[in-house]
């Protein structure tokens, strides 16, 4: 384990380099560095300047930050999924999460809908995450059993269903109301883009994705009595309702917050978790923070490789995660098969 983390926390710190110095105007490892040094109080930077501290601080250093909590965010949700579930397909937006999220930010895209005072993007993200939390609650009222109880299989049911209607209210809306300036931008939205990555938001993301990874320090034997069943865990003194619902409600909040402010970004919290269980086994207390690096190195990598694979294009992060973890996919179902 620990080479494995010191390995992907030397490749996180080595992209964040190059992520924060390429683009459309390069900067140099060294003025990075001095750019960050001089913010922080730590020296005086005074060969940095305006433009290079306005690239490196206000524009490229958030976006990576934000790319590392999303990364890690949906890394470990999906690990959470994984073993509530015990479905080795459940993925962050199993729940229908994304599919709320994207008709909120599609109402508020295609029907122009404003609020005073509040910019046009943070309009979107509030009904993003105000759609998210609606499916959320309608997928937890349709799977919830008269006992209180949270069956993994009707959450699962639940979740398609309202993913799938939402999808379809999108489609309307676009095709319906929606103009072509519209249904770009509802296609930007809907393959991800970490674009729009500001200080706000990146702290925003950043706080998301630490308050998940201390609530699952505390909750790594419950999550590994899960792996082995219910009634494992319940022979083990965990109270099965309160937990799952518990890591649930979690789990959905932080996919919400993710979704609503980057878009839908797939394959990270399939593939990682099963990469990660490849290399260290299933132990959940190595499990999850290798999960979390891993999950954050591959989005900074994935989005450096959007922005800079074409000279004035930004690919939407979607796309190359797909390209990524679609042959990753193949491989664990290959090797999978092989075993049985």
């Amino acid at each position: 384990m620990t080479v494995l983390a010191l390995t992907l926390t030397a490749a996180i710190v080595a992209l964040g380099l190059v992520a924060i110095g390429v683009g459309a105007a390069d900067v140099d490892e060294a003025t990075v560095l001095e750019v960050i040094g001089r913010r922080l109080g730590l020296i005086r930077g005074e060969n940095v300047t305006e433009l290079a501290d306005r690239i490196v601080w206000e524009l490229r250093l958030p976006r990576v930050l934000g790319a590392l909590a999303v990364g890690a965010s949906l890394a470990l949700c999906g690990v959470i999924l994984q073993s509530l579930t015990r479905n080795e397909l459940a993925d962050p937006y199993l729940l229908g999460i994304s599919g709320g999220a994207s008709t909120g930010a599609v109402a508020a895209i295609v029907f122009g809908v404003s609020v005073p005072f509040v910019p046009e993007h943070l309009t979107i993200t509030g009904m993003a995450f105000a759609g998210a939390l609606v499916a959320l609650v309608v997928v937890l009222v349709l799977a919830t059993g008269r006992s209180g109880t949270l069956p993994p299989g009707r959450t699962i049911l639940a979740g398609v269903a309202v993913g799938q209607l939402a999808t379809a209210f999108t489609s309307l809306a676009i095709m319906v109301f929606g103009e072509r300036d519209a249904a770009r931008t509802v296609l930007a939205w809907t393959f991800g883009s970490l674009a729009g990555v500001r200080w706000p938001s990146a702290s925003v993301l950043v706080g998301a994705a630490a308050v998940v990874l201390i609530l699952l320090v505390f909750a790594t034997n419950t999550l590994d009595a899960f792996a082995f069943g219910e009634t494992s865990a319940l022979a083990l003194g965990i109270d099965v309702t309160r937990a799952r619902w518990t890591l649930l409600v979690t789990t959905a909040l932080v996919t919400a917050t993710a979704v609503a402010f980057v878009g839908q970004i797939g394959f990270v919290g399939l593939t990682v978790p099963h990469l990660i269980r490849i290399a260290t086994g299933a132990s959940h207390r190595t499990l999850l923070p290798l999960s979390a690096l891993a999950g954050g190195a591959l989005l900074l990598g994935a989005d450096t490789v959007a922005r800079t694979v074409r000279d004035g294009t930004e690919i939407p992060v979607g796309v190359v995660t797909a390209v990524i973890g679609a042959p990753v996919l193949v491989f664990l179902l290959r090797r999978q098969a092989a075993r049985s």
